[in-house]
């Protein structure tokens, strides 16, 4: 039985993962997944409870788990806390010390959405693709960072971009074997031209490319032209691959293919070990909002598409994830928006209203 953690977090997060648990309650229900659930409070509830944004006994559960259902980390009350206590992101601590390098995107547009996005309908149609970020590495991670006071009294920041070879390669062979599952095209996106960092990450994917994926057809863009193409013509696009700052921007730009960030599902895994295991960090890409947070208004489908990654990633049950996405796609294909995917004059729905309705959906295919 797998362990799954559920760590709302903050802003939006308890909002939109009520609704999703009560997404995976449902699978555990009526189609027999078989799950161990364990709740555990992070953030600013956790400050509150504990006085610890993430405490100790909440990264023994993190280590023990197979896969985490996260929310979201940030909330203007942080400046209220000790500076040591908000030092460290603990959202960045996991994706590092769990070595979750590997970071999936999936981005599709939804006929039922065409009208919720700000592209053409004829732009965005089709298009369905997966961005891999790689994400334990690069300017996230690397040192010397920091501010600095100079000899004459003016400042000076730094930030590091740093990748070794293997870092590039490992995330480089992830992109290539998922293209292998879909339709064998891997575009590398970089910034080769000016950076020797992109032309080093460059040379190393096609390296690994040559010895070992030559059926992979492979293209390389530059990351300011990548960014003009996913609103120019999204559905080129297969298999994205890119280091991690980029992949943060390019994937909320391509969020606006689905019409809503709060459309988007991600995962986050390490390598498996020797016994095929791996860490497993399941998230909505979109953030805590602390603008809307309390309102009852935020899109779950991020989240509860999350879970349907779960389902596939983790839990070994494609069949079932399938069932999920299915089901949230009918819901949107019924006119149920919340605020975000509504065009003027739609009727808007809660967050659990949203939430009502994909149970509906998931009802209605179990017993058709």
């Amino acid at each position: 039985m797998k362990k799954i953690l559920v760590m709302a977090g903050d802003g939006i997060g308890a909002e939109i993962m009520a609704q999703t648990l009560r997404v995976v309650h449902w699978f555990a229900e009526h189609r027999g997944v078989p799950m161990q659930v364990r709740e555990e409070l992070f953030g600013m509830d956790a400050w509150h409870q504990h006085g610890h944004l993430m405490r100790d006994q909440t990264w023994q559960a993190v280590l023990e788990s197979d896969a985490i259902l996260f929310g979201a980390i940030g909330s203007p009350a942080y400046e209220q806390i000790p500076l040591e206590h908000r030092q460290v992101d603990q959202l960045l601590r996991l994706r590092k010390e769990l070595d979750l390098f590997i970071n999936l995107r999936p981005v599709k547009a939804l006929p039922a959405l065409e009208e919720a996005s700000t592209l053409r309908p004829e732009v965005l149609r089709g298009t369905d693709m997966v961005l891999v970020r790689e994400l334990s590495s690069g300017i996230y991670f690397g040192t010397p960072r920091g501010v600095e006071t100079r000899a004459d009294g003016t400042r000076r920041v730094v930030n590091t971009m740093a990748y070794t070879e293997s870092e590039i390669e490992r995330i480089a062979r992830a992109a290539f074997e998922l293209a292998r599952q879909r339709r064998r095209q891997v575009c590398n996106v970089d910034k080769a031209n000016v950076l020797e960092n992109g032309a080093f990450w460059r040379e190393v994917v096609m390296a690994l490319h040559r010895r070992e994926f030559s059926d992979v057809e492979l293209t390389h863009l530059y990351v300011d032209n990548a960014a003009m193409q996913l609103v120019r013509n999204p559905r080129q696009f297969d298999v994205m691959l890119t280091e991690n700052l980029f992949g943060d921007i390019l994937s909320d730009c391509a969020a606006m293919v689905c019409g809503s960030i709060g459309m988007l599902p991600s995962v986050s895994m390490s390598a498996p070990d020797a016994q095929g295991q791996r860490y497993a960090l399941y998230e909505p890409i979109h953030g805590s909002a602390p603008d809307i947070a309390g309102r009852g208004i935020a899109n779950p489908l991020g989240s509860i598409l999350s879970f349907a990654l779960c389902l596939r990633h983790t839990l070994g049950l494609p069949q079932e994830a399938e069932l999920l996405e299915a089901a949230a796609e009918r819901v949107v294909t019924a006119g149920i928006r919340t605020a975000d995917i509504a065009s003027a004059g739609r009727e808007r729905v809660s967050t659990q209203a949203m939430g009502d309705a994909v149970l509906r959906e998931l009802d209605s295919s179990a017993h058709p």
